[in-house]
Formats: structure tokens, C-alpha cells, sequence
């Protein structure tokens, strides 16, 4: 069994306490997610288990030959070499061990040192290869890129052809890869769309190792672990459970430090009341000069961010009529031969919110660019319902925002009055807090100017709203707050999301596209996804869901045709399961024998067993491929 533990760790940034003698326990089976509100320290934490930061203080014992594996946020790009051999360096531990156990091999052969003890040590080393899984890591690697969103056709292409998001599910393709006794996870969630979040949520759950991870999605946290640390103030606290639950939990817990807070707040308001109306005074001056000192000894009491409860409302949004929007006919080509959309057809009635869902390249966020305005280049109509107004965001919003204006300068020339005095605390529910309102635009990064973008959109008076991905770069409390004032809009929203809990809790109606297919769901996600289980498809497998209107109907002979396919695709898996049965009985047998003493303490035996083990296991790794590619 694995584990990394941390006992009474301290570390400080200058006068901050980031960590005050925190422990922690992670061991094999360990499902452990980190919260605290942005800015906590969590990912510094992260950094100090995974032994990148040295603590001051404290001690970090990690079990011998424990694997670590650690993903940070972002930051990671790969070069050199196509993405299938990126992946096969996540098993160079592997190749390690081959190498040690091929040294073995030649010291057995020619008589060397004690014959015994090294066979020993070479049949531990080949059990850990087996047990580590890097017999079977072209499967694996294949199996891994295709759930996170790779396609075959990817493997060849370099590495330096994927984007930055893509080059962080590189990065976690690798970690998972390793098959580390404890996986640091930090922001996994971050560059995946829904498909990739659901594999990964299997994966974990099926996972044997001990994980722990930070994520804002509430979902995917609610599915994969069992208990809750949160970071606060430099201290750390274990909540038994899944997400939600440590939420229901930590609010009665602070019940009585909100109640205490807020008793300290009055007691502060009115020492510097009596300080500023009297300090002057030369008979009040001394009690004064108490009051103030009194003041500054004390200990503040902080309430987690996630307590502080911020609401907003939209502006009214414009009248406008029952139809708000008409799709006829809509089709869109990039290259002229393939249409992303083909012939769509959709009408939107005042009030829906419509999510749009399906696989990366789908066409979702072109649908929502044609939508807004943003893409004339389709054939078919458009047609927006009487006094439509439309408030579009996409991540691409951010490019716009640029000058010497701070951030509370840039918001205030552009809310409408009766919002002004509520942006501090809009900003707040924003991540941007205390003096970062005061930033220059032009030191934010892409994040921060995404966050802006989509708070300027929500102070427009509009009556339609396309957003393409609004709670990126948003922690937990942001989505609430943002999902609060959504479903609190008097107008229309059509929306792409990648959260889960997000989009249940706000969709009426579901819009499936796939490329040059659609299809339509007149109820919430939940219905949605009752359909795909219903027709057989899941959200694995979306291609085989009914779609409307675009699909001709197969006629009896295709049908047959396709069931006689299906029957012969059905026993050629069964004779792979059959032959990898066969192989892994034989390679347990040759191991088996590798243990016999008239085997390893016979050089040249050994070495021939060896040979076959690798043998066998090579075959197995060339079945389990043709396997994979017939479910596949």
C-alpha cells in the first residue's frame, strides 16, 4: 500500500501563513478533494505533497518506492515528437525497470553474486512490471487519448500542433498513464469538454490508487471522492463524504462564527465611530487612544468566501415577443465538403434556456457565433422575433479588453446606474477582491479578462443571451452566484457548457448537434440523458441517439445488413477475450515457474523464461490492441 503523509507542515510566504502545521494522510484508495477559496494555498499545498516546495517546518514521509504523480493547472507543453510517442514516455519508469531486470538477467547468466538473491530480486522486479500495467501501456495509451478526446487520427500528428488546452490533456493523459499508487490532480477538469469529464469520472472511480484533487465542477467532485479537506487561513480540516454533503456540514458548522463575525463588526463599527467623532477631544482622547488599540490587537474573525452570499439581478431585459428566434435550413462548411451544420432547424420561444450539447467539434460554438451575429458565412435563414436584443460571450470577448483603466473604472463607465453600487460586490463574486479592482487592464491575464467580459455582458440590457462556456476560469461560489442571476433573467439564454451540475440546473430544452446532425430534446438535461440511455447510446456513444429530420431512414435490407456486421463484430470480441483468457493463464504460469529454485538459480533457464514471459506478454499487448480496435 502507497502513501504520502504530511504531519505538522508549516510554510509562509514573507508574513503569511499559507499552511499552519497541517497533516494529512494519502494512501491507496484515498478519493480526497481540496477546496478553499481562490488565493488559499491550495495549489501550493499540492506543490509541497507532490515534494516540488520544501515546508519550513514538519515532516513528509512518502512510502519506499511509493509512485507520486502530479498534475499542476496549467503551464505544459510538449514537443518533438507525435503525440502517441509523448504518451509512451509516461512509462519510462517502466523501461527503468526493464533495464534492471535485463542486468539481472546477464549477472544470472554469467554466474555472478549470489544466484539466488538476485533471481529474488529479479522476480520482484517483474512482478512489479506486471502489477505497474506496462506490459499492457499501448492499450492503455490508447485507451487513455481516446477517452480524453484524441481521435486515432491525432497520434501521428506532433505535439506541437495541439493548442494549449490540448496540451493539458496531453499532460493528464500522461499522469493517468503512469498508474502512480497516489495521483495529484491539480484543476484536472479545467480544459476538458463534458465527454472527456465523464471518462475521467469513471476512470477515478474505478481507480486504485489513492487520489487527491481541486476542481470548481460540484458534479464531478459529488461522483469521484468520498472526503473533503478545506484549506482556510492556513489550516486544514477533514470533512468525511462527497461535495455537497461537506457543504450542508460547513454551513451549520459556521453558523456561530457568522453570528460571532458579525457581533465583532458592530463592536469595530462603533469603537471607530466614537474614535472619529470624539478622538480630537481632549477629555475623550484617552478612551479613544483604548478603543483604537483595542482595534488593532484583535484577532479578526474571516468568514470563507463561499459564506459570503452575493445575489444580483440583470437589468430588466427589453420586451420582446413569444418567438424570439427562427432557424431554417442553417448549414455551415469550413472546407466546402464537409457541413458542420447541416440544414438545421430550430425555433426558440422567449424564456427557454437551451443548452447546446454534443462532442468537440460538433459545432456548438459555431452554432452560437451564427446566432450572434459573429458568423455570416452559412446558407439558410436567420430570422431573430420582434425587439430581440442579443448579448453574446465567448472566451474570445477577453481580446477586446485592453487600456490604462483599472477594472472598477472600465465596469462603472459601462453599468447602468442603478447597478454601480453594487459592482464591488459583483466583482467580488467574480474573483476580483480587496485592492485587485484597482488593476490596470493590461496586466490581466486571459482568465481575469474573461471573467470582465462576462460581468460588462451581464450589466447589458438584452433580452437574449448566447454564452459559450461562461463558468470557465469561475471557482465554485462564482457559478452560484452567476447561475442565481441566470435563472433570475427575465430574458432568453442559449448556452454551451462543460458543467455538468451547471447545466442541469439550468436547461429546459437540450439542442444535440453532432457533425451535420441535430437533434432536439424538449425537456431539462436530465431528460436528455434518460433519452440517450433509453435509444442505447449514453453520453459515450452520442452517434447512435435518434436524430430529427436529417437522417434518412435504413431501409430492411441495410438493416439486416448492419445486424449480420453487429453478429460478426460480436464473435470476433469474443474470440480476443478468449486468446488474452489463454495468454494471461500461460504467463501466470511461466512467472510461476520463474520462482522454482532449479529455474533461478540456473542462469541460463531463468534467462529463457524471461524471455517467454516477455514473449507472452507482448502477444498479450498485441491482442488486447485488436480488441480495443474492434469495440472500438
Amino acid at each position: 500500500m502507497g502513501f504520502v503523509q504530511f504531519s505538522q507542515v508549516s510554510l509562509a510566504f514573507g508574513d503569511r501563513d499559507i499552511l499552519k502545521n497541517v497533516t494529512i494522510n494519502l494512501q491507496t484508495g484515498s478519493k480526497v478533494a481540496l477546496t478553499g477559496a481562490n488565493g488559499s494555498g491550495k495549489s501550493t499545498l499540492i506543490k509541497v505533497l507532490a515534494g516540488i516546495i520544501k515546508p519550513d517546518s514538519g515532516s513528509r514521509a512518502v512510502q519506499k518506492e511509493c509512485r507520486v504523480a502530479y498534475l499542476p493547472q496549467s503551464g505544459l507543453t510538449h514537443q518533438g515528437c507525435t503525440l502517441i510517442e509523448e504518451a509512451d514516455k509516461a512509462f519510462e519508469f517502466g523501461y527503468e525497470m526493464q533495464r534492471k531486470i535485463d542486468e539481472l538477467g546477464s549477472q544470472l547468466e554469467a554466474g555472478q553474486g549470489n544466484t539466488e538473491m538476485l533471481a529474488i530480486q529479479q522476480a520482484d522486479l517483474i512482478q512489479k512490471l506486471d502489477d505497474s500495467g506496462w506490459y499492457r501501456r499501448a492499450g492503455t495509451a490508447e485507451s487513455v487519448l481516446l477517452g480524453l478526446g484524441f481521435s486515432r487520427a491525432d497520434f501521428t500528428r506532433s505535439t506541437e500542433e495541439f493548442s494549449g488546452g490540448w496540451q493539458m490533456r496531453i499532460a493528464l493523459a500522461k499522469v493517468l498513464m503512469q498508474n502512480p499508487d497516489i495521483l495529484l490532480l491539480d484543476e484536472p477538469t479545467n480544459y476538458l469538454d463534458i465527454e472527456a469529464r465523464n471518462w475521467l469520472e469513471q476512470f477515478l472511480l474505478d481507480y486504485k490508487g489513492g487520489f487527491l484533487l481541486v476542481s470548481h465542477d460540484r458534479y464531478f467532485l459529488d461522483v469521484t471522492i468520498n472526503e473533503v479537506y478545506e484549506l482556510f487561513n492556513g489550516d486544514l480540516k477533514r470533512y468525511p463524504g462527497n461535495f455537497s454533503h461537506y457543504e450542508k456540514v460547513r454551513e451549520v458548522e459556521l453558523q456561530t462564527l457568522i453570528a460571532a463575525y458579525e457581533q465583532q463588526q458592530q463592536e469595530i463599527a462603533k469603537m471607530e465611530e466614537f474614535i472619529t467623532r470624539f478622538g480630537y477631544k481632549a477629555t475623550k482622547a484617552a478612551q479613544a487612544q483604548e478603543y483604537q488599540k483595542k482595534i488593532d490587537k484583535m484577532v479578526r474573525i474571516e468568514i470563507p468566501e463561499s459564506l459570503k452570499k452575493i445575489h444580483f439581478n440583470f437589468p430588466p431585459a427589453p420586451h420582446a415577443g413569444k418567438l424570439v428566434l427562427r432557424l431554417n435550413g442553417i448549414t455551415k462548411s469550413y472546407d466546402g465538403v464537409n457541413n458542420v451544420l447541416n440544414k438545421l432547424d430550430l425555433t426558440l420561444e422567449n424564456g427557454e434556456r437551451l443548452v447546446v450539447a454534443g462532442r468537440n467539434g460538433a459545432g456548438k460554438s459555431t452554432l452560437l457565433r451564427i446566432i450572434a451575429g459573429q458568423d455570416d458565412a452559412f446558407t439558410g435563414e436567420l430570422i431573430p422575433g420582434a425587439g430581440v436584443k442579443i448579448g453574446y460571450f465567448s472566451q474570445d470577448n477577453a481580446e477586446t479588453i485592453r487600456g490604462k483603466e483599472t477594472i472598477l473604472e472600465y465596469l462603472e463607465g459601462r453599468a447602468p446606474l442603478e447597478l454601480i453600487p453594487k459592482l464591488r460586490d459583483m466583482l467580488g463574486a467574480f474573483l476580483f477582491r480587496g485592492d485587485d479592482v484597482y488593476k490596470s487592464l493590461d496586466v490581466l491575464s486571459g482568465g481575469e479578462k474573461s471573467r470582465i467580459a462576462l460581468l460588462q455582458l451581464l450589466l447589458s440590457p438584452v433580452n437574449l443571451l448566447v454564452l459559450d462556456e461562461p463558468t470557465n476560469h469561475l471557482d465554485i461560489h462564482s457559478k452560484d452566484v452567476l447561475l442565481s442571476a441566470l435563472r433570475g433573467f427575465g430574458g432568453t439564454v442559449i448556452f454551451v457548457s462543460h458543467d455538468r451540475g451547471f447545466i442541469e440546473q439550468l436547461a429546459t430544452k437540450v439542442l444535440h448537434l453532432e457533425p451535420g446532425y441535430s437533434a432536439y430534446y424538449p425537456g431539462g438535461y436530465d431528460y436528455y440523458l434518460e433519452q440517450l440511455e433509453k435509444h442505447g447510446g449514453g453520453e459515450e456513444k452520442p452517434a447512435e441517439i435518434p436524430v430529427v429530420e436529417n437522417t434518412k431512414a435504413e431501409s430492411w435490407e441495410e438493416q439486416k445488413k448492419l445486424e449480420a456486421e453487429r453478429r460478426k463484430k460480436e464473435k470476433t470480441l469474443a474470440r480476443f477475450e478468449k486468446d488474452i483468457e489463454e495468454l494471461e493463464a500461460k504467463k501466470a504460469a511461466l512467472e510461476e515457474k520463474l520462482s522454482d529454485p532449479a529455474v533461478y538459480s540456473n542462469g541460463e533457464k531463468a534467462k529463457a523464461v524471461q524471455r517467454e514471459i516477455s514473449e507472452t506478454a507482448a502477444k498479450i499487448d498485441e491482442v488486447t490492441e485488436q480488441w480495443m480496435l474492434a469495440s472500438e
